[in-house]
């Protein structure tokens, strides 16, 4: 078995964690590989430049918080390598693992004592300055107001409007990404498992405006109409990739690619809901 290995130095001060599943995985019969950066860590493993890493692996290995399973989610979907994240963040919805079980967790994965849980992803188009943009995520596209000036925007499902407020912004969001910024804007938790798009407001200044639950079948687009602000910031996954401005668009659909996330069936995800937001 080929791991890729997927630090986050700034969660793992000095690699520690990483250096402890290093020394976890060398009494198995793996071959690890890590990006070329980390050459002068003293971790005896192959390594690649970028993205190559991952055309040498079989499976991933992610330690850090859901932001760095953020990160390597498009790379390891596209090439359908199951990940397995460690958890050295706060709330870790999609690392199931902690620290103190990651010898377990190390042992069940070569073993292959563990299920695969896929998650919908989004595929992402607009115009900024001049290009069109082609991303994919897997949480959230965030379209919102680049200063202090409220954006009015309309959102669309399959070509129908659904809605039109002055907000801050507005998220449409993965059920992955129901917990994270559409949660604290109002939204609300969809399962895992199942596949919808949803649209939160931010912050709106309107009493009408509320979450939307909407098919997955169906083309979203949020529209930026005039208003105080002429343009808008578009947000996926966390990093702002450009801006719209009047009479442009954010087109998003459902991926034809999926993230394969491995589970050890230790905590469902509402025992982790529970646990992380109670």
């Amino acid at each position: 078995m080929r791991i890729a290995v997927i630090p986050n130095p700034t969660k793992d001060k000095g690699l520690k964690n990483t250096h402890k599943l290093y020394n976890i995985l060398s009494g198995m019969s793996v071959q690890m590989c890590m990006d070329e950066k980390y050459k002068e860590s003293g971790i005896n493993a192959d390594f690649f430049c970028g993205e190559e890493i991952y055309n040498r692996a079989d499976v991933a290995i992610v330690l850090g918080g859901d932001g760095t399973i953020l990160q390597a989610a498009e790379p390891c979907a596209i090439r359908h390598i199951p990940v397995m994240g460690i958890n050295l963040g706060r709330v870790g919805f999609m690392t199931e693992t902690e620290q103190n079980d990651m010898e377990c967790a190390a042992k069940m994965l070569v073993e292959g004592a563990y299920k695969i849980e896929e998650r919908m992803m989004m595929d992402i188009a607009f115009m900024s300055e001049g290009k069109t943009l082609k991303l994919s995520a897997l949480n959230d596209c965030v379209v919102s107001k680049p200063d202090a000036q409220m954006i009015r925007v309309g959102v669309f499902a399959g070509g129908e409007e659904i809605t039109e407020y002055i907000a801050d912004g507005t998220i449409i969001a993965t059920p992955t990404g129901s917990t994270g910024y559409s949660l604290s804007a109002g939204g609300p938790v969809a399962d895992p498992g199942t596949d919808v798009f949803l649209s939160t407001p931010i912050c709106a200044h309107t009493l009408h405006a509320r979450p939307s639950v909407l098919a997955p079948e169906k083309k979203i687009e949020v529209r930026l109409f005039e208003g105080a602000n002429k343009f808008a910031d578009v947000t996926v996954d966390g990093i702002v990739k450009g801006k719209i401005g009047v009479g442009g668009s954010v087109e998003i659909k459902r991926s034809s690619i999926r993230l394969k996330l491995i589970k050890f069936g230790r905590q469902s995800f509402y025992d982790i809901l529970a646990a992380k937001l109670m």
